[in-house]
């Protein structure tokens, strides 16, 4: 079991490397380099530097502990393993980014095993600073937040994540089309790791994917948890963060409501 001192360092860690990586993002705005590491899937030079400065800081600190990034540097823990592993996006949102549209962040997190210990998200732009530790709830720059109370599915504004490249009759789009029916609105932002702190402060009532990375992830999660609100298997089984899909709702009413739309 992890010690409240250990989760203090922890989350002060974790604030003082998603903060570092968005220094990074800030500098490198309007002289970065981009590149396709895959269809529709970009990567720039400020993705990496953003990912070695956060890999300094809780080196610095955590030498011993795994690390998985996006970029340059996945190392999954085997199996079983309950190894402490930090989990990073180094910039969520790269093709917003690029195109400097302002809606991007750094996601940081720890876990131990597909457990999760603390986790924050990092908006540069804005320097909303969203952050969350096992069993202390959530905030924002300090501020508790919670999820919203929208129990109906006709009432919600929910958000989805789509692959970078997205086929006509990918499970992900007839997702997007079969809610459109059903919610108040849907959207699709760019970043998953703002879409999940939207739910932890209650400006949007729930998100989902059927496909994504554990980096993109992690930190979110815990944040919509302790804000409250809760997270499953796309399907309502249990998450698995080296398996990733989900549902994430601001609550158990409108999680079974959805649920009963994207399963129809």
């Amino acid at each position: 079991m992890l010690t409240d001192h250990f989760i203090d360092e922890a989350l002060a860690v974790c604030e003082a490397a998603a903060r570092a990586g968005g220094h990074e993002l800030l500098a490198f705005r309007g002289h970065f380099q981009s590149r396709e590491k895959g269809r529709s899937d970009l990567v720039t030079d400020a993705d990496e530097a953003s990912q070695d400065a956060i890999r300094r800081v809780i080196m610095a600190k955590f030498p011993a502990h795994r690390f998985v990034g996006e970029e340059r540097s996945m190392n999954k823990p085997p199996a079983g393993s309950n190894d402490l592993t930090w989990v990073v996006d180094p910039l969520d949102g790269t093709t917003n980014y690029v195109h400097g549209y302002p809606h991007y962040a750094v996601s940081v997190a720890l876990v131990r095993g597909n457990e999760l210990a603390v986790g924050v998200v990092y908006d540069p732009v804005t320097d909303q600073c969203f952050s969350a530790a096992t069993g202390r709830g959530a905030s924002c720059n300090g501020v508790p937040i919670r999820t919203s109370e929208v129990a109906a599915v006709p009432g919600a504004l929910v958000a989805v994540s789509l692959p970078a490249h997205v086929h006509r009759d990918s499970r992900d789009l007839l997702d997007f089309i079969e809610a459109s029916q059903f919610c108040q609105a849907v959207r699709r932002s760019g970043s998953a790791a703002l879409n999940f702190a939207y739910v932890a402060n209650g400006a949007l009532d729930a998100f989902w994917a059927a496909h994504i990375h554990p980096w993109d992830v992690a930190a979110g999660v815990l944040l919509v948890r302790e804000a409250g609100g809760v997270v499953t298997a796309r399907d309502g089984g249990e998450f698995d963060l080296w398996e990733p899909n989900f549902l994430a709702a601001a609550n158990a009413d409108l999680h079974a409501g959805l649920l009963d739309v994207l399963t129809r």
